[in-house]
C-alpha cells in the first residue's frame, strides 16, 4: 500500500501514514456484541500491518479504556512500525458513561498520561481533540497539546468534527496535522468550508465512517437486524425505512462495482482517495478479511466519469436521515 501524508507538524515534517487506516472503535462498542474474542483481536489488530495498514485510531471514551488498553497489548510487539492516534476531550464518570465535554488543560494532561500507559507506549502519534469544548477556548487547548509535543509525549495534534474557524484558531496557535470527520458518499458536510480550509492550511483530512457504518459495503439492508447496543439503531439514517430509501445509492455503487471487478465498499474508499491526497480513511471492522478488502480499494482507480457521477450521487437521488440525532450531534461542528 502506498503512503500519505498529514499535514505539517511544529517542525513542517508531515505525518507519513498508510493511504487507508484501521479504526478500532468497534472492536469494543458501538455495534453490538463482538463476535470474535479478544485474543481475535489482538490478531486482527497485528495482521493489519500484513496488509500494508499502518495507521490505528482509538480513544479513551471507547469502551472507556478497554480499547486503548486492546490496541496497546496488539501493537507493543510491532509499535515502531504504526502510528497510534488517540483522542481526548469528554468527562467519563466512574460508572464510564460520558457525560459532557472537557478538554481543560489540566484534563488534556491527565488524559494524555493514562492514554500513555494504557497504550503500552511513551509518545502518542496523533492526540485529537475528540469534541471541541464551547467553555475552553480553542487557543487554550491548541497552546496544551503544544506543550505535550515539545515535552515529548505527543507528536502531532488533531481536532475531530471541529468547524473551519475553530480549527484556524487552533492552527493559528499550534499546527494541526489532521482534522477526522465523517464523510463519505452519504455524508457529504465537510466539503463547504472544512475541505477548503484544510487544503489553504496544508492539513491533512481523515475521514470516519467512511462506509456508512456498513451501509455503503452492501451488507446492510431494510430488513437487516440491528443487534442490542448497535448504534445504529438510534441514529434516524437507518431507521428501516429510510435504508430502503437509501438502498438505491447503494445498488448504483454496487452496479459499478460489479462492472469494475471490485467490491461496493472499495469503489466507496477509492472515491475519498480520489478526492484530495491528503485524505486517510479509518474504516473499522472486526474481521481481517474486510482489512484486506479494504487495503484492496487503494488499487482501484476511477476515471474522471466515474468519479463525477460518484460526487454527484447524493444530490442526484438524495439522503434519507440525518446521520446522527439531536443528543448526538450537539458537540459537532462547534
Amino acid at each position: 500500500m502506498h503512503t500519505r501524508t498529514l499535514g505539517h507538524g511544529i517542525d513542517g515534517t508531515g505525518l507519513e501514514v498508510s493511504a487507508i487506516g484501521l479504526g478500532a472503535m468497534g472492536m469494543s462498542q458501538s455495534y453490538g456484541p463482538n463476535p470474535g474474542s479478544r485474543e481475535d483481536m489482538i490478531g486482527v489488530l497485528r495482521s493489519a500491518l500484513d496488509h500494508g495498514v499502518t495507521l490505528i485510531d482509538t480513544a479513551e471514551v471507547y469502551g472507556p479504556y478497554v480499547n486503548e488498553e486492546l490496541v496497546g497489548e496488539a501493537l507493543e510487539p510491532v509499535r515502531d512500525e504504526v502510528v497510534i492516534a488517540t483522542k481526548f476531550g469528554w468527562h467519563i464518570e466512574e460508572d464510564g458513561r460520558y457525560t459532557g465535554v472537557d478538554s481543560r488543560p489540566e484534563q488534556i494532561r491527565r488524559v494524555a498520561e493514562a492514554s500513555l500507559r494504557r497504550l503500552r507506549t511513551d509518545v502518542i502519534d496523533l492526540f485529537y481533540q475528540h469534541r471541541v469544548d464551547p467553555a475552553v477556548p480553542i487557543e487554550d487547548v491548541a497552546g496544551t497539546v503544544g506543550e505535550l509535543v515539545r515535552e515529548g509525549k505527543v507528536r502531532h495534534f488533531g481536532m475531530s468534527e471541529a468547524s473551519a474557524a475553530t480549527i484556524r484558531r487552533a492552527h493559528a496557535v499550534f499546527p494541526v496535522t489532521a482534522v477526522q470527520s465523517e464523510y463519505s458518499l452519504w455524508t457529504r458536510d465537510p466539503e463547504a468550508e472544512v475541505l477548503p480550509a484544510l487544503a489553504e492550511l496544508g492539513i491533512g483530512f481523515v475521514p470516519f465512517s467512511p462506509l456508512g457504518k456498513g451501509f455503503l459495503t452492501g451488507t446492510v439492508t431494510a430488513d437487516t437486524p440491528f443487534a442490542d447496543g448497535d448504534i445504529r439503531s438510534t441514529i434516524p439514517r437507518y431507521t428501516a425505512d429510510n435504508r430502503g430509501e437509501n438502498q438505491r445509492l447503494v445498488d448504483h455503487v454496487a452496479a459499478l462495482a460489479t462492472a469494475r471487478g471490485a467490491t461496493p465498499g472499495q469503489i466507496a474508499l477509492a472515491w475519498l482517495l480520489a478526492q484530495e491526497p491528503w485524505i486517510v480513511p479509518i474504516p473499522g471492522t472486526r474481521r481481517t478479511a474486510r482489512i484486506a478488502e479494504n487495503a484492496g480499494s487503494t488499487a482501484v482507480a476511477l476515471s474522471a466519469d466515474e468519479r463525477a457521477d460518484l460526487d454527484s450521487l447524493a444530490s442526484r437521488l438524495g439522503v434519507a436521515g440525518d446521520r446522527y440525532n439531536p443528543d448526538q450531534i450537539s458537540y459537532v461542528g462547534r
